[in-house]
């Protein structure tokens, strides 16, 4: 089987707020990094918070799965020794979803890129420091950036009713 682009959403145990300062989102956001590095998968888009993330990557299936188990053991593992907790569970599970349409695939891009603003952590996307919208913007061909920003993302099925906490 060979690479396609998936969606992805991860969530912590019960919905807790594991990640409320700045300091642990971008800890989280390095392990994301450095492990989908690591995993060959390539990340298209990213939005990370407080209980849960939305990814949008570009990997073999397996491999996809491996850097997500392994994102949830080492940071479930982080964050009970950090508060000195033993054998609290902190990851609960994620879903990827292979995307085989492109027009399911742009609006997923635009979807993580505004999932600070749908979730009203700042007004404008490339304000919020752990999302791909400012690198997007940036490094994406301007033609291409004004496709995906075209996309309606308000009819996007996705189950994201999580409460975040501004860090």
């Amino acid at each position: 089987m060979g690479e396609a682009v998936f969606f992805v959403t991860g969530s912590t145990y019960l919905k807790q707020h594991f990640y409320r300062d700045r300091v642990l989102l971008d800890g989280l956001q390095s392990r994301v990094f450095e492990l989908c590095q690591k995993h060959e998968c390539h990340l298209q888009a990213w939005a990370i918070f407080s209980n849960h993330y939305h990814l949008v990557v570009t990997a073999e299936g397996e491999e996809l799965r491996a850097m997500l188990t392994r994102l949830h053991t080492e940071e479930g593992l982080a964050r009970n020794e950090a508060d000195d907790v033993h054998g609290r569970k902190v990851w609960f599970q994620f879903r990827e979803t292979q995307l085989t349409y492109e027009r399911s695939w742009l609006a997923r891009l635009r979807y993580t890129h505004q999932n600070a603003v749908h979730h009203r952590l700042v007004s404008d996307a490339t304000q919020y420091r752990w999302c791909s919208a400012s690198w997007f913007e940036t490094n994406a061909r301007s033609s291409f950036v004004k496709v995906v920003n075209s996309f309606k993302i308000d009819r996007v099925n996705v189950p994201d009713d999580f409460d975040v906490v501004q860090p």
